[in-house]
């Protein structure tokens, strides 16, 4: 199984539970930080997250302000360069007293300062024995600072210091262009302390109600919730019925009905019913702590990918290093060359061994990408993870908001009278849930094309609400009050449609039974197209869900998925996407939901609805704005063509070499041609200017 590490997302998701969470059952005499109304402490590993996304933000406006200063100083250092002068035929009208110590002074500094993050970097490549473009680049610019300083010093040679200051300016442009474009700090636990409320109606001894802070609450605590408010901790019911719209933390798209005795989970949020609630759970032991944690731990088990440059760059390294000391050998050694001819030769190579262009080859490809991908509303928040998609071979579908729109809609009317339309039924039914907040309601009330006056409206306690319209009296019910009252209903339609997992509620008009109305979470229409163009593309489609295995069966037949998973708890989603990676596939996770993060860390690519909760677009690799499947073929496609141009970038920026290396080597010296560090510099802009053009032509190839 690939693992990685997230690399926007994993600035330090992985520090711990706040402190609020951490401990809630003790008073603290600290400092809050205010965060959209909510009160949340903020404990040392916050502050290092914020800090981390801070100090990356930092680093790129440094590689800015380094990328101005350096090119500002390689203006005069052009102007200077003996060779430059030469090429313009200006050597005698530029030349004057110590020029050459000036060009030595002004290279020194952008040698020291622009040159500075590349020193930094082969420093700590060597330190872990893991080569890369920092080495290549530090070997380089040392390579020809060096020499060309004892050249003005009077060793006999040419000076290198123009190419010097070009390749710093066109490797820290690079550089600033490639962290510009996948900037980002991870916020995920500061959106999961959102999902809670700021405060709790605790029920104190004396019998009255006082609003306390979250952090105060401890287990024992009985607190009073009114309908519409988020539940305030994990905890039992102890009196009243509700519904409990969970869906953003478990997944399960129907709202919950809650008794006495009903388990409810912090964050939740409460439906019609005022319920009094026994608090159970708080801190870590609390359902959102267990999220953070999973999404901590899964994090922790990735391991950071190199890019291709850096793949690229080890080789070129190596070349340099040997070709370098194989020139010097050869024309020192064999062909008895003075010491200064043969340093010349050899700094020649190491110099053009580092191809200006391989700075540019894969950030100039991943920002048009990105900026590709952002018109068309996908948001690119870790490189290395869009790479990856082009590998995908499954992608698994959380169910509820992303291949279903998470909401009720009707399904069916059902007419069981002889003296009603299916739409006076509907209707009937509408102007009776028009007075009630319950997501079943608000299906109703938007299929109908209009509603009546009602009285006397009264609502039934997780069995539905009664009211009279046109002086009837009018019951839209649940199929436990029909039980209750002993009403049996044999229909084929109502048991097929309860048989799929779907909701069915009942119209009664003056007590008899006149009709029954289905409804479900509604399939996106783009589903079914999104799963057909993935299927063709020889992808697996699964389907995770928390809803139950007739629901999931449904909408795996509706859409045509290779493989569903229901009854899938939030904890298990991260395990599940570890039992297909088993597999030894590639995966892809695509949700929407709190319970998702977990599982979008794990996949070798998470994918986030835009639309869904604000956790899950943080722990995700990319961000789809729209709520539309049929962008996860897109992103494939595009990251497909992403990695054809890096390839070929990487190709035009380092292919000149196996031409440019032996002519600067001398090869061919003895039949009078010898690669001169000025022709060596022009193959190297020509082959920036085919990588800068290769990588906008990815614009017209969608």
């Amino acid at each position: 199984m690939k693992n990685k590490m997230k690399h926007t997302k994993n600035h330090d998701i992985n520090t711990e539970v706040s402190q609020q969470e951490q401990d809630m059952g003790h008073k603290q005499d600290m400092g809050h930080k205010e965060h959209n109304g909510h009160s949340i402490e903020s404990s040392a590993h916050e502050k290092k997250h914020i800090n981390h996304g801070s100090h990356h933000a930092q680093m790129v406006e440094d590689f800015k302000r380094r990328f101005w200063i350096s090119l500002i100083l390689t203006v005069p250092i052009l102007i200077l360069s003996p060779s430059i002068r030469s090429l313009l035929g200006i050597k005698e009208i530029l030349s004057f007293p110590g020029d050459l110590y000036v060009l030595f002074g002004l290279s020194t500094l952008i040698y020291l300062y622009g040159g500075y993050p590349f020193l930094k970097g082969f420093y700590k490549e060597i330190k872990t024995k893991k080569p890369g473009m920092m080495t290549l680049i530090a070997i380089a610019i040392t390579t020809a600072y060096l020499y060309s300083s004892m050249v003005v010093f009077g060793l006999k040679g040419k000076i290198f210091f123009w190419e010097l200051a070009t390749l710093i300016d066109i490797m820290l442009l690079g550089h600033w262009i490639e962290m510009k474009s996948i900037m980002g700090a991870s916020q995920a636990l500061e959106e999961l302390a959102k999902l809670m409320p700021s405060k709790a109606h605790k029920l104190m001894s004396d019998g009255t109600l006082k609003d306390i802070p979250l952090q105060e609450l401890k287990p024992g605590d009985i607190v009073i919730v009114k309908p519409g408010e988020k539940i305030p901790a994990d905890g039992v019911v102890i009196e009243g019925k509700t519904s409990v719209n969970e869906a953003m933390l478990t997944g399960e798209s129907k709202p919950v009905p809650k008794k006495k005795g009903s388990i409810v989970i912090g964050g939740s949020i409460n439906g019609e019913g005022s319920i009094k609630v026994e608090v159970k759970k708080t801190g870590k032991d609390s359902f959102l702590s267990q999220v953070i944690d999973l999404v901590k731990k899964a994090q922790e088990s990735k391991s950071k990918t190199q890019d291709l440059a850096n793949r690229a760059a080890v080789w070129l390294t190596i070349i340099a290093l040997s070709g370098g000391a194989i020139t010097f050998f050869v024309w020192t050694v064999i062909m008895n060359k003075d010491i200064a001819f043969a340093l010349e030769r050899t700094v020649t190579v190491m110099v053009i061994t580092c191809p200006h262009a391989l700075g540019l080859a894969v950030p100039l490809v991943v920002a048009v990408s990105t900026a590709l991908a952002a018109k068309n509303g996908f948001l690119i928040r870790d490189r290395s993870a869009f790479e990856r998609a082009r590998n995908l071979q499954a992608v698994v579908f959380d169910k509820t908001g992303t291949l279903t729109e998470g909401k009720f809609g009707v399904t069916d009317v059902i007419n069981f009278s002889d003296d009603l339309t299916e739409q006076e039924i509907l209707k009937y039914a509408a102007s009776i849930e028009l007075h009630s907040e319950h997501p079943i309601a608000k299906a109703i009330v938007t299929a109908s094309n209009g509603y009546m006056k009602v009285e006397d409206f009264r609502a039934i306690p997780g069995k539905g609400a009664e009211g009279k319209v046109n002086r009837k009296h009018v019951m839209v019910v649940s199929p436990g009050f029909l039980r209750e009252k002993g009403i049996n209903v044999e229909d084929k339609k109502v048991l097929e449609i309860a048989s799929e997992g779907n909701t069915v509620v009942f119209v009664l008009i003056d007590g008899e039974l006149k009709g029954a109305i289905g409804l479900a979470d509604i399939v996106r229409p783009e589903s079914k197209e999104a799963i057909s163009k993935l299927k063709e593309m020889g992808i697996k489609c699964m389907m995770l869900t928390g809803d139950n295995k007739q629901v999931a069966k449904w909408v795996s037949k509706e859409i045509g998925l290779d493989e569903y998973f229901a009854e899938v708890l939030p904890h298990e989603k991260s395990k599940k996407i570890k039992e297909i990676q088993s597999r030894g596939l590639v995966v892809a996770m695509v949700g929407d939901g709190v319970n998702d993060a977990p599982a979008l860390v794990q996949a070798d690519v998470g994918i986030a609805i835009g639309a869904g909760t604000d956790v899950a677009v943080e722990s995700a690799d990319i961000v789809l704005v729209r709520n539309d499947p049929r962008d996860v073929v897109s992103i494939i496609n595009l990251a497909r063509s992403t990695y054809k141009k890096m390839i070929q970038n990487l190709i035009w920026s380092t292919g000149y070499n196996a031409v440019a290396i032996p002519l600067a080597a001398g090869v061919l010296y003895n039949s009078g041609i010898l690669l001169s560090p000025a022709i060596g510099a022009v193959l190297m802009s020509l082959s920036t200017v085919i990588v800068a053009i290769n990588a906008k032509i990815l614009k017209i190839e969608k």
